[in-house]
């Protein structure tokens, strides 16, 4: 029997909690560590017939991304930690309006090979990208994870934080090209070996600095996990495999006070967030999802139920993930909750959440009515049609500008070796691309050229304009392969409008910020993210599909509590918002 969301608001706190202990023993009976519950895929509806206009060549090699990403072994995972992979960023870090690239890198179990290293591409504006790491002052070599993006001491340049197993960094960007490990200064050490998953930027207290959440996956010791088949948590389809995350400790998340001097406090417990909640932390997500003005943190957790954490106005937080409708599926089941997309699907001016798992479960479609409650919209949105793959970064986004944010998602697998006697469990799947149809229902595009068709194990993803040709690219990161840079390479004549905000008394990087685009008697919510997909930062300019529009009424609503309103803004170019002022000259690019 499918017992709903609302349903389960009415049961007692104490049977809540028997209904999901029961429900996760018999998953664990039936799945390995990783994963959750097993559904049956939707029978695909008949084509709609339109034609899609996005078309997407993957450019990386052309463009010079041809390092490898170094992430475990190739064909065989002997730990998790080989499996999970890391994430990417779009970043203007030397604010010249052109989006450089930064790519995320483990090493492998018998130490780094050559070459394996966090890489930095700086953009040459000719859709060729120069690797400037080493002069950067960013090489590192370890089991990265994410990273987030956001302008910590609000001196006008992003800076970097990125999560690691054993010793997540700060890098401070000097505004000269170079980044400073200001990890040990910023207060930021840790004191144990942690597994540093999902991170976000974000002004909790809002004072106009940024605060820093880290999410952590799991506690792991080389020395004490159990090896492939030795256990329940160590099989998946009889096959062994690496164990986990079930069967290991959970990690405990940390949120960091940014005391405006550089320096940060941990005030997890302070912020009511140091209960060791029974979670696998991955993504991480800050938005004001009901729209009372504060951030609040939504966590995709793996296996576990995912968490949402509302800011109480007082410095607190509060978990009401359940109570909210995005912890569990409509079920009850736990899920491998991985990537999480940010977008306003239905264009109703409230934010939604797409949710990735693994293979074998739908993802997820939550859709926002606009207090902060969500309703898992997937099965009557037409997504569960696809359940193949594990799948990762993911995003809302408008891909063919048509003003329907479309859902994109890259997929792969974390067992590579199972592939050679399951042959329906490959390690290299392709991206996966659903249509927004505008009725509340989306369609699975079977082709929108090779970069999305051709195979690869990806992870994380981020969304962005490289070219700032008007429409939205992708780069993807891939498992022991180099990147992917998807161009897009846009047809037709639908319109389109960038929003670069810029932060005064809100934080310089506008993180936070929220802007609602209303043309054609709709209304678009995009907020500014520090970090969402799996593990990565999308372009900080948010892009709105205006379809045949040629103008558009904008609503910037800022951290700090103002309000300012545009009207009539025209078409086909970037805007720069700056809180207070108003429309500014755009730095280094513009477009009429």
């Amino acid at each position: 029997m499918r017992t709903g969301r609302r349903n389960f608001l009415h049961l007692s706190l104490a049977a809540l909690a028997g209904a999901i202990a029961n429900r996760s023993a018999a998953q664990r009976q039936q799945s390995s560590g990783m994963g959750g519950r097993v559904a049956t895929a939707q029978t695909k509806p008949k084509q709609s017939g339109r034609p899609f206009d996005a078309h997407f060549v993957d450019v990386a090699a052309a463009a010079g991304l041809t390092a490898p990403v170094i992430y475990g072994g190739v064909d065989h995972k002997e730990f998790i930690i080989e499996a999970n992979g890391c994430g990417c960023a779009f970043l203007d870090y030397d604010n010249d309006g052109w989006l450089d690239i930064f790519l995320l890198s483990g090493t492998r179990l018998e130490g780094a090979p050559p070459g394996a290293t966090n890489r930095l591409y700086k953009n040459n504006r000719d859709g060729t990208f120069t690797d400037v790491t080493k002069q950067a002052g960013l090489e590192s070599v370890g089991w990265a994870n994410a990273v987030c993006v956001g302008d910590y001491n609000n001196d006008g340049y992003d800076d970097l934080f990125c999560t690691y197993f054993g010793q997540n960094k700060l890098y401070r960007n000097m505004g000269d090209g170079t980044f400073k490990d200001v990890t040990r200064e910023a207060g930021l050490i840790d004191a144990e070996t942690r597994w540093g998953a999902g991170c976000t930027f974000v002004d909790y207290n809002r004072d106009g600095h940024l605060d820093l959440f880290v999410s952590n996956y799991l506690v792991f010791d080389f020395a004490h996990v159990p090896r492939p088949g030795a256990g329940a948590n160590c099989n998946w389809k009889g096959m062994p495999v690496n164990c986990g995350p079930r069967g290991l400790p959970f990690g405990r998340h940390s949120l960091y006070r940014n005391n405006g001097d550089g320096t940060f406090t941990d005030v997890t417990k302070a912020a009511g967030l140091a209960q060791p909640w029974p979670s696998y932390g991955m993504t991480v997500v800050s938005a004001d999802f009901d729209e009372d003005g504060w951030p609040d943190i939504y966590i995709a957790c793996d296996s576990t139920s995912s968490l949402l954490f509302m800011n109480q106005h007082d410095g607190t937080f509060k978990e009401e993930g359940i109570q909210r409708g995005v912890a569990l599926s409509n079920d009850g089941g736990e899920e491998a909750g991985m990537g999480v997309g940010i977008g306003d699907y239905a264009l109703d001016g409230h934010l939604d959440i797409f949710k990735t798992h693994f293979a074998e479960d739908t993802d997820v479609l939550y859709y926002n009515d606009g207090t902060g409650n969500f309703d898992d919209r997937t099965l009557a949105a037409k997504l569960g049609v696809e359940v193949r793959f594990a799948s990762w970064g993911a995003g809302i986004v408008d891909l063919d500008n048509d003003g329907w944010p479309d859902i994109f998602f890259v997929t792969g697998s974390v067992y590579p070796e199972v592939e050679k006697l399951l042959p329906d469990s490959p390690n290299k799947s392709p991206r996966i691309l659903f249509r927004n149809l505008g009725n509340g229902t989306f369609e699975e595009i079977a082709d929108a050229g090779p970069g999305v068709t051709t195979p690869h194990s990806g992870r994380g993803c981020a969304f962005g304009d490289f070219d700032n040709d008007g429409d939205l690219d992708i780069l993807i990161l891939n498992m022991n392969e180099p990147p992917s840079l998807l161009r897009n390479d846009l047809r037709g004549n639908n319109r389109w409008l960038k929003v670069l905000l810029v932060g005064t008394k809100s934080n310089r990087s506008a993180i936070g910020a929220r802007a609602l685009a209303h043309h054609s008697g709709r209304t678009q919510a995009q907020e500014v993210l520090s970090q969402s997909s799996y593990y990565s930062c999308n372009d900080f300019r948010l892009h709105f599909g205006l379809g045949a529009a040629r103008t558009a009424d904008l609503t910037v609503l800022w951290p700090s509590g103002l309000k300012e309103e545009y009207r009539d803004v025209g078409s086909n170019k970037l805007i720069t918002i700056q809180e207070s002022r108003g429309i500014i000259p755009n730095r280094g690019w513009s477009r009429t």
